[in-house]
């Protein structure tokens, strides 16, 4: 049956891409799906393009063998053939329509419908399709509400969170990027009595969707509304502070998905790197930015460059924009960080061992007592007189 779209637009740049266009011209009935149209149409950069396709996958990976384009078949099961071309690889996914769904996981079954498919999708900006003339389809309002900047559930609000309770917090990742104004009262209420739900979810999905709502541009209305509703409470029950978080984003702070998380917890950051299952690099820099000493716009260019010879000069900078707001003695003493070079203690083990101390406990303690002295002559020291320095110490231990 043919459908007639619901707008034309000029074709994308990026449908011209050469191994997009040659994947579509072996599948001249697919269509990009998802993020890619949504951005398209709302002016935005396209990053993933996704394909779906009527044609099971068996034909796929078929109609792309026989255009000499490598086909992977990376989740048959779901009806997804990776095509690769030129070393870049698009997702191609079979029209599906849910059978059965659990909360967490769905079983589906292979259609032919466009409808269908697009039923599936958590919202209607989320639910659009394109042909490769520029022809969109929109069976859920979607191309209005992204428009009238509205993220609304395709169909009931409850049954669709009730599909995956992870789409509350995708919810707020789209209304942080995409709404404007206040969600309808039902979706508002869906959301909030879906909140029990959200504990059965692994952790490491919570972090990825938390991640992307704190790294949105601005993400303080969609934080707000998190905590209004429990959301908030619910994900990180350590503790938080949203005015804090608040106030960073008003500074003018980097669009850091981690240096906005220390601003908003108030808990134990360890205990909350445990139980959210954070990587090791995300761990440490969280560690790092709520502990330790915080220059103050007042301070000599001493005492800043103690804290630099035992931190990073990146960390001083992020802990500063957690210490204060975007008044003038931040802003300088961020500026004064930025240009500072880290001091670096000369000497290491082998000039302890150069001047006849025998290899032992006494080689450490005689570094780090130099190191002090170093660091409370405001790291100047070169290392000439660093070694003078050791000299005279190691003489006097004789």
């Amino acid at each position: 049956m043919t459908e007639t779209p619901s707008q034309r637009i000029a074709p994308p740049a990026f449908l011209s891409d050469p191994g997009l266009a040659t994947i579509m011209a072996a599948l001249p009935e697919a269509r990009v799906v998802g993020g890619a149209v949504r951005d398209a149409l709302a002016g935005r950069a396209v990053a993933d393009i996704d394909l779906a396709t009527p044609r099971r996958p068996l034909a796929v990976i078929q109609a792309l063998e026989d255009a000499r384009i490598r086909a992977v078949p990376t989740g048959l099961d779901h009806g997804t053939v990776t095509a690769v071309v030129g070393g870049q690889g698009v997702e191609i996914t079979t029209l599906r329509r849910d059978v059965e769904t659990d909360g967490r996981h769905a079983v589906v079954a292979f259609t032919e419908d466009w409808r269908a498919d697009a039923a599936r999708r958590d919202f209607t900006i989320n639910a659009l399709s394109l042909a490769r003339d520029g022809s969109v389809f929109d069976y859920f309002g979607g191309i209005e509400d992204l428009r009238a900047q509205r993220v609304r559930f395709v169909g009931d609000p409850r049954t669709r969170i009730a599909e995956d309770y992870l789409r509350v917090l995708r919810f707020f990742r789209f209304f942080a990027r995409y709404g404007g104004g206040s969600p309808d009262r039902v979706t508002l209420a869906a959301l909030r009595e879906a909140v029990p739900g959200l504990a059965g979810l692994s952790v490491e999905r919570v972090w990825s969707e938390l991640k992307r709502i704190l790294g949105a541009p601005d993400p303080s209305r969609a934080i707000e509304l998190m905590g209004a509703l429990g959301v908030l409470d619910a994900v990180l029950p350590e503790g938080t502070d949203r005015a804090r978080l608040l106030r960073l984003v008003a500074s003018g702070a980097p669009t850091d998905a981690l240096l906005r998380l220390a601003a908003l917890l108030t808990g134990d950051v360890a205990a909350v790197a445990d139980r959210l299952r954070l990587s090791k690099d995300e761990r440490v820099r969280l560690a790092e930015l709520r502990a330790g000493p915080v220059p103050g716009p007042s301070d000599d260019d001493a005492t800043v460059r103690r804290m630099l010879a035992d931190n990073e000069p990146q960390v001083l900078i992020d802990r500063a924009w957690l210490a204060g707001d975007d008044g003038v003695d931040w802003v300088a003493l961020r500026t004064r960080l930025a240009a500072m070079a880290r001091p670096v203690f000369a000497l290491e083990g082998r000039d302890v061992v150069a001047l006849g101390v025998a290899p032992g406990p006494r080689i450490g303690e005689l570094l780090r007592d130099v190191r002090r002295w170093w660091l409370a002559a405001g790291c100047v020291p070169d290392r000439a007189a660093c070694l003078a320095e050791l000299g005279r110490r190691v003489g006097e231990s004789g």
